[in-house]
């Protein structure tokens, strides 16, 4: 009888292939000689009607700010931005505004890639080689929460 096998639990050191800046050959790795540094994704334009919703802040602090930014900002439409893992929690919220509102405002998702980019710096920086990047995609999420015009 055989055990399942749990990816993460592998004795055998797994290698990703690394993009360095000089070369755009693959690089063979081991990740126990390098560290992992997630640089912040590239910065969009920030409107005062822009909210980006991230997974540290409170979620009821970032719906409150949305409620504030509709009603008491002046503004008649937000955009609700989320990427990776606060995709779902920017779907809440804009949800959540919409119930709030009786089915006074309405929706528009648009989805997309973002490129990111980590660096993997050397444990031991006489015994391991050069830095490298590398790039992954990640989702995003863009929600156009407004009220219509009245016809």
């Amino acid at each position: 009888m055989t055990e399942p096998r749990n990816p993460g639990m592998s004795s055998v050191p797994q290698t990703a292939p690394v993009h360095t800046d000089s070369t755009s050959q693959a690089v063979e790795m081991d990740p126990v000689e390098y560290t992992l540094r997630k640089r912040l994704p590239r910065k969009l334009p920030k409107r005062r009607n822009d909210v980006y919703v991230n997974m540290k802040t409170d979620f009821r602090a970032q719906l409150a700010r949305c409620q504030k930014l509709l009603e008491g900002g002046g503004h008649r439409e937000i955009c609700v931005h989320g990427l990776g893992l606060a995709i779902n929690r920017a779907i809440n919220i804009a949800l959540q505004l919409q119930a709030s509102s009786q089915g006074a405002l309405q929706l528009a998702a648009n989805t997309s890639t973002v490129e990111l980019v980590d660096d993997l710096e050397p444990e031991d920086p006489d015994e391991a080689g050069e830095p490298m990047t590398r790039t992954r995609n990640n989702s995003a999420i863009h929600i156009k929460v407004f009220y219509p015009d009245p016809q």
